[in-house]
């Protein structure tokens, strides 16, 4: 039994979030998005070394949990990681 009892309110927005950062390549994707700033697809395949499709794939599931957010410029689209959560959660899981 445990010895305290945790009353946390988790939306299902958190939850989704969650699971979407539960993927090795997006934690790296999210990681270096974080310690980049803005960037494309294109630098983050060339960073990552992985195809651009994977990248591509993995982003959107982000875009759709609303961990990454995006800007059009011309024909790129350029990411970003702006939430507080996310960025508090990457600071604790890799300091």
């Amino acid at each position: 039994m445990c010895p305290k009892q945790f009353n946390y309110n988790i939306s299902e927005d958190d939850v989704q979030m969650l699971r979407a950062l539960a993927h090795p390549l997006r934690l790296r994707l999210v990681k270096e998005l974080i310690k980049r700033g803005t960037c494309n697809v294109s630098q983050l395949q060339e960073v990552l070394q992985i195809p651009q499709s994977t990248v591509s794939q993995h982003l959107t599931k982000l875009k759709q949990t609303k961990v990454v957010q995006f800007q059009r410029r011309g024909l790129e689209v350029y990411y970003k990681v702006q939430d507080d959560k996310v960025n508090y959660l990457m600071g604790t899981l890799f300091a």
